[in-house]
């Protein structure tokens, strides 16, 4: 028993001894020297400090592409290191897709350090071309994880993870995938989806505010199509005017979709009813309508291929929404598909699995502590958001009538402090 004994504490002494040269290393070094011994091989280049912030840099890692096997290769993947203070939370930004050193509202609410990581092949993190096979959530989530590891050696504040949108859901993805990284999730307007096509976002549509708007909706859906020859002349104006290709996606196709797509976007974005202009409007006031709500160089080619891999992702394993024919379908001539299928990479494997992000659901429900969720009620994507089971120490908050751009700011005091309130006694257990 003696010797048991005596390893156990050799044990114990080697491992805080491990522990504590990993800190000493640190002690009189600059910033900028700190972040290149823990990411030795990054190339590290200052960026504008903002706000808070005392240092700021661009942080290039080269990341594996299959965290199982370093052989398979590597990818430039980018992140953005804002320091406030060593004993100091820390924000780390899963972002959905591409990334732009700006500073996140939890940053500044509390003060906190901030790491924003561009997820892995969008953006400047986009290798050439794509290999689709290492675009899967669970080896974006190792990226954040080994980062989150060599971080925790600088910092000894809590740690926070927050993202928007397909940026949030990416927060629940990792909490359910390593719960011990990070101590509090703040997922904003993030949706967990139930399949390729999930019928809610249509069931929302179809219920959302007033009768009478729906119906002035629908009316303005089917005017962009029933004057499609004068609608095609305005957006081959615009496309001349702003040197747009429509190779991948016909001008024809882009107008039916956008007018698919419109009643989406309009609750998502929450748009005003008294805006949408009357089905006897001009042509170049539908135009200009539903370009400002859905825009129609989303349809362009250079969109087309910016949002490629993540339609990969949606067809894959984050599920997406279908559209609903239903108020167009006698005027429809180019679309043929209510699928989103239409927009994913061509040649790939684009089988879908059911279940990737119904462990996910499973784990916010059931286990997912010290979440706190944020929502606008009108938003298209709110209608799949997770129902935490009433055990859980979590928050959800949604904004009444709000939109895919809700954020704490925008709630009233009372929600704002409620919600600081909480965020604080987290921080302080």
């Amino acid at each position: 028993m003696k010797s048991i004994s005596s390893l156990s504490l050799l044990f114990i002494f080697l491992v805080f001894s491990s522990c504590a040269s990993k800190r000493i290393q640190f002690e009189g070094l600059s910033f900028k020297q700190q972040l290149s011994t823990l990411f030795p091989n990054a190339k590290i280049s200052e960026i504008t400090i903002k706000d808070h912030f005392t240092d700021s840099y661009q942080v290039i890692l080269s990341q594996p592409l299959d965290h199982h096997n370093p052989k398979a290769g590597h990818f430039d993947h980018y992140i953005y290191i804002s320091h406030s203070g060593y004993q100091k939370p820390t924000v780390f930004i899963t972002e959905g897709y591409s990334a732009r050193p700006q500073t996140y509202e939890l940053s500044s609410r509390l003060s906190a350090n901030q790491v924003q990581v561009e997820y892995r092949f969008y953006g400047k993190s986009r290798p050439t071309p794509i290999p689709w096979n290492y675009l899967t959530n669970d080896q974006a989530i190792e990226d954040y994880h080994q980062i989150i590891k060599k971080l925790k050696l600088l910092y000894s504040g809590k740690f926070i993870s927050t993202g928007i949108s397909k940026g949030g859901e990416t927060v629940l993805i990792y909490k359910s995938k390593y719960p011990k990284d990070i101590d509090i999730a703040v997922p904003y307007v993030a949706p967990l989806i139930n399949t390729q096509e999930d019928p809610r976002t249509t069931t929302h549509i179809n219920t959302v505010g007033t009768q009478e708007c729906r119906d002035k909706i629908k009316a303005f859906q089917r005017a962009l199509l029933e004057n499609r020859i004068a609608l095609l002349s305005e957006i081959k104006k615009h496309v001349t005017e702003k040197q747009l290709s429509f190779t991948e996606v016909s001008m024809e196709e882009a107008l039916e979709y956008a007018a698919l797509e419109f009643s989406f976007s309009f609750w998502q974005w929450g748009e005003k009813c008294e805006e949408i202009p009357e089905a006897s409007a001009t042509p170049k006031v539908l135009f200009d309508y539903i370009n400002k709500v859905v825009g129609i160089s989303f349809y362009s080619d250079a969109s087309y291929h910016r949002y490629l891999p993540s339609f990969y992702q949606h067809a894959r394993e984050l599920g997406y929404y279908g559209f609903d024919f239903t108020p167009v379908k006698d005027l429809l001539k180019a679309v043929k598909s209510s699928s989103n299928l239409r927009f994913a990479p061509k040649g790939v494997d684009l089988t879908y699995n059911p279940n990737y992000i119904k462990k996910v659901r499973n784990y916010a429900e059931q286990k997912g502590n010290q979440i706190l969720y944020i929502y606008g009620e009108y938003d298209t994507w709110a209608s799949c958001r997770p129902s935490p089971q009433p055990h859980l120490d979590a928050l959800m908050m949604v904004l009444p009538k709000g939109s895919h751009s809700t954020r704490i700011k925008d709630f009233p005091e009372a929600d704002q402090q409620k919600i600081m309130n909480t965020l604080e006694n987290w921080l302080k257990n």
